[in-house]
């Protein structure tokens, strides 16, 4: 047969030197030898590159490698350079040449010295380019990142839509497609995009055993947390991911004052600067490196032992794929991230100006993040499912390496319901996402349901002896065990499949795991369900109920309410670090010097004394010094506001909502720094109104805005009240 007419092994060991094939290697590089249409999808770290190669190396002719991002397209052509005498075995075609350095690729092809050429897809809308590959041999076209075409995939292009006519032009070659991620529908749009319907296809588990995943709750202390889990593994690699530029050179600072080696990598710095921080950090020059989703994708760095996600991303597949360059080694990945519901609002809140086709699609992919983020049964198997693979939670490999898995949380009978929702879903004839079936599971029409007069069938409400969260988290996991199926194309839509039905008429057994439940309570995001988890540092009790008691003492000696001496999130602070001088009270959440000078003395005598009477070994990583960024937006507040500059005005200058702003003043007056915004307050409320709330605060138990929202029930916004907190926490507290 043909297949043993071609020695692969030769050429592999002459070429890169290895002796052997990684996966699905051999099967992929024979079907591009032979001249097949070929499509591959293959994990980040699977070897995906060498499968064209190999090939292109072996075979007569131009091999044309389209590939989005120029930063890739370098390293690659540099390390096949390193393989060959001659420099112009392989070269990048783009944007970034000028005439002379186009004109040498083009002679290199023209003799027969160029075995692979990369492209962007861009150059090849150039018709100067297109004319002149139709006049050379070209072995075949090989669509790196092929996920880009499809629309439903997390990274789309629309020039790479046009790639099969562009193909179709400069001749009749064969093609292979290359993912390294795609769940089944992004699949089954590059196959017919590409017009490569008979294509072997390869698929490569995405099962990555040595990773170990786990979620946490997001709070205001999320840098700490970071530092903290860094200094457990200090001297190994790692990527720490978030949405903004500024969040990351944010963390990149504060991790540096910290004495974590890290560097910044945004699209915002120069070429030069990005290059620089992208070589320190293969040469391990830096341990860690803080990153928006610019960086990594064509770093084959073995040896990154941890991952963070500092943001949670914008869908599974950009999850999936940075979690993958941990532990490409085999070795030890700590795959780790921060989930806070506020931070998808947010996501959402960006999708507004896009076409309703965009948003909805964006919607159902933050969604199954959502899902991932609060479900509670085996992270791995509730991944691969999303790509389409079926995973053995009790004997798979890397079984038990995530959270929810090495905690397990409790398992309740849940037949009854599962029958229920399974007929609900069949009943409202499959034509709902998941929140429209909670509603009617809970009784609650919208516009949705009334259009489809779901209020008046004599299922409506049937599920209200549950909460939406168990609904929710039953949907997920009778997705997952593949009783319902999603339909991505129509955005989420829900329905049963046969393996349902069956249950429908023979219900069995079916446990269920409850979701985590991730509550906000005044900015302070907990893990209440998660309090098993053994990475969470827990308060210490005793002693918040001796600091409580503290605090009511010192706040009658003074005439304020208590919350005005410290508030909880700092006394809770306090039973985690133990700090016993003022420096260290200083260092608190929410504490600045000021506050520590006013009030500190007794409560660090009672720490102190408590300290040494409980033996407690005060942790010495607990004390996160900050940069200096932030006390330069703090003195700009405090000058200006002393300079009775409208708030407004203060916010626009340093690029801040007013939301921020607030926040931003805040911090500075619960430290113990007064600020007088009277002049402020004076023109958006009378005197009269500020007394009311003034007073309602000297005798209110708690400072919490949402109960006073509920005290004068919408008389005043939330900017108000929180204003006025400031004006009278500056007066009778600092």
């Amino acid at each position: 047969m043909n297949q043993d007419k071609i020695d692969l092994y030769t050429p592999l060991k002459k070429y890169f030197g290895f002796n052997k094939f990684k996966g699905l290697q051999e099967d992929v590089i024979r079907s591009v030898a032979e001249g097949k249409d070929t499509f591959v999808i293959m994990p980040t770290g699977g070897g995906k590159s060498l499968c064209y190669q190999l090939p292109a190396l072996m075979k007569e002719g131009t091999a044309i490698v389209v590939s989005p991002l120029i930063a890739l397209m370098k390293n690659q052509v540099d390390a096949i350079r390193g393989i060959s005498d001659n420099p112009g075995i392989a070269h990048v075609l783009n944007s970034s040449l000028n005439k002379t350095e186009v004109a040498k690729v083009k002679s290199d092809i023209v003799n027969g010295v160029t075995k692979l050429l990369y492209v962007a897809p861009e150059s090849l809308t150039k018709d100067e380019y297109v004319d002149f590959l139709k006049k050379q041999k070209i072995s075949f076209f090989a669509i790196d990142e092929a996920h880009c075409i499809s629309e439903w995939g997390h990274d789309f292009r629309p020039e790479y839509r046009n790639l099969r006519r562009i193909i179709t032009r400069i001749g009749d070659v064969p093609i292979i497609g290359l993912t390294a991620t795609a769940t089944p529908k992004v699949q089954e749009d590059i196959i017919k995009t590409l017009g490569m319907t008979n294509a072997n296809t390869f698929k490569a588990s995405f099962n990555r055993p040595n990773l170990f995943y786990e979620v946490r709750p997001k709070t205001k202390d999320v840098t700490s947390d970071i530092i903290r889990f860094i200094r457990q593994r200090l001297g190994k690699s790692g990527v720490i991911y978030c949405l903004s530029r500024k969040k990351v050179e944010e963390i990149a600072q504060t991790l540096q004052v910290n004495g974590i080696s890290a560097l910044p990598y945004h699209a915002g710095l120069d070429a030069k600067t990005r290059a620089k921080h992208q070589d320190m950090f293969l040469m391990e020059d830096v341990d860690v490196i803080v990153a928006t989703i610019a960086f990594g994708m064509g770093i084959d760095k073995p040896d990154v032992r941890f991952v963070i996600h500092h943001d949670i991303p914008k869908s599974l597949e950009s999850y999936y794929q940075e979690t993958g360059r941990a532990g490409r080694d085999d070795g030890e990945g700590y795959c780790l991230a921060f989930y806070s519901y506020k931070d998808i609002e947010k996501l959402e809140k960006f999708m507004a100006n896009k076409p309703v086709s965009e948003q909805e699609l964006g919607h159902a992919l933050l969604q199954e993040v959502v899902g991932y983020a609060e479900t509670s049964m085996s992270r791995r198997r509730y991944l691969l499912h999303y790509f389409g693979e079926e995973f053995d939670p009790e004997n798979g490999l890397g079984a038990k390496m995530d959270d929810n898995t090495k905690n397990p949380k409790k398992k309740t009978e849940a037949k009854d319901e599962v029958a229920i929702l399974l007929q609900v879903v069949r009943d409202s004839k499959e034509k709902y996402k998941a929140k429209d079936i909670v509603a009617t599971l809970m009784g609650k029409a919208n516009a949705m349901l009334i259009s489809h007069k779901t209020p008046e069938r004599d299922f409506f409400g049937i599920g209200k002896h549950k909460n939406n969260e168990y609904w929710n988290a039953l949907i997920r996991q009778t997705l997952v065990a593949g009783y319902l199926r999603k339909e991505i194309e129509q955005y989420g839509i829900i329905k049963v499949t046969p393996k349902g039905h069956d249950f429908i008429a023979n219900p069995t057994t079916f446990m269920m795991t409850e979701d985590h439940v991730y509550v906000d309570e005044d900015d302070k995001a907990v893990i209440i369900a998660n309090a098993k988890n053994k990475a969470t540092v827990t308060m210490d009790t005793q002693l918040m109920s001796l600091l409580k008691s503290l605090r009511k003492t010192v706040g009658k000696k003074k005439g304020i309410p208590p919350y005005a001496v410290f508030q909880d999130p700092s006394l809770e602070d306090m039973t985690l670090k133990y700090p016993t001088s003022l420096e260290e009270l200083g260092n608190i959440h929410g504490v600045g010097d000021g506050k520590a000078k006013k009030f500190g003395k007794e409560f660090i005598e009672l720490i102190a004394k408590y300290v040494a009477e409980n033996n407690i070994d005060k942790p010495d990583d607990m004390v996160v010094k900050t940069t200096g960024e932030k006390s330069g937006l703090k003195l700009y507040i405090i000058q200006n506001t002393d300079r009775k500059l409208p708030l407004e005005d203060i916010a626009k200058a340093k690029g801040l909502e007013m939301d921020e702003l607030v926040k931003e003043i805040e911090s500075i007056v619960y430290s113990g720094t007064k600020l007088n915004i009277d002049y402020y307050l004076d023109d958006i409320l009378d005197e009269d109104q500020q007394e009311e709330i003034y007073e309602y605060f000297m005798e209110a138990e708690s400072d919490k805005i949402s109960d006073a929202m509920d005290e004068f029930d919408g008389d005043y916004d939330d900017e108000e009240l929180r204003l006025m907190r400031i004006k009278f926490i500056s007066e009778v507290a600092n």
